[in-house]
């Protein structure tokens, strides 16, 4: 149970972290300006400390949960923060969505409907969203969390040992910041039975893995093609949001004319 409550408190720290991101690349909410997190409990709902609510644009409100496990009432507990929410910004928009990490299977209902109630919110599975979305980001954070997200088929121990090699180089070498990334991921890959890689992954990084051929031959390969295709991927969803391609290039370093033939197309 304490490793479970961990679990949620490091995922919120990250969250909290990477939020705008979050919001803007999968969720696919086009963010108006900063975020201004709310960050208070509301009085009538019980402690939790996995929660994220922020304001940004013109009076709206995102509100996003993270969850380790199904919750049978899950639908009514949300429906119960849309009505405390609402209780202190009643003229706000309120979007809210569950961020699922579970190890199991995600089967929680995403909606009431029933006497005059009709009450939905959005859930997502972060098994379904691909880890290169993450793994290439500069936010150590998200790099962390993308051993949750769908590996697409490839090696998971290539995936593991480029996320805890990302990890350094972002961290410049601070060990205790790089430590405390590397707690994160060991917490969080007991959701994919991936502990084993994880240690024989930093294992390798503790021999300088940047002389092995295996980081040679599929990590360089691997990040070179990740990073494009990462990015490319980020342009796309910016386009989508209806993001200024002057600001898409300024965020991802495309070229004008790669983002207007990405929009063509």
């Amino acid at each position: 149970m304490e490793k479970v409550l961990k679990k949620d408190v490091i995922t919120k720290d990250i969250i909290k972290e990477i939020a705008k991101d979050i919001a803007t690349y999968l969720l696919n909410i086009k963010i108006k300006g900063k975020i201004d997190l709310i960050d208070k409990e509301f009085t009538r709902i019980e402690k939790r400390d996995s929660d994220i609510v922020f304001k940004h644009g013109n009076k709206q409100i995102i509100h996003i949960e993270i969850q380790n496990n199904n919750h049978s009432k899950m639908h009514l507990r949300m429906l119960r923060y849309y009505s405390d929410i609402l209780f202190e910004y009643e003229d706000y928009t309120v979007s809210q969505y569950v961020i699922y990490i579970g190890k199991d299977k995600c089967y929680m209902k995403d909606s009431i409907k029933r006497d005059k109630i009709s009450f939905a919110y959005q859930i997502i599975d972060i098994r379904d969203i691909d880890c290169e979305q993450l793994l290439y980001h500069n936010n150590p954070a998200a790099v962390a969390l993308s051993i949750l997200c769908d590996f697409k088929g490839k090696d998971s121990q290539l995936i593991v040992n480029t996320i805890l090699t990302r990890l350094r180089e972002l961290t410049e070498n601070d060990d205790k910041e790089y430590k405390n990334y590397l707690e994160m991921v060991n917490i969080l890959s007991s959701n994919r039975d991936l502990e084993a890689n994880v240690k024989k992954g930093t294992d390798m990084l503790s021999v300088d893995i940047e002389k092995t051929p295996f980081y040679q031959i599929g990590i360089e390969k691997g990040i070179e093609k990740g990073i494009e295709k990462s990015t490319i991927m980020v342009a796309k969803r910016m386009l989508k949001a209806n993001i200024d391609v002057d600001n898409i290039s300024k965020f991802t370093n495309l070229p004008i004319e790669k983002i207007l033939e990405l929009q063509q197309s």
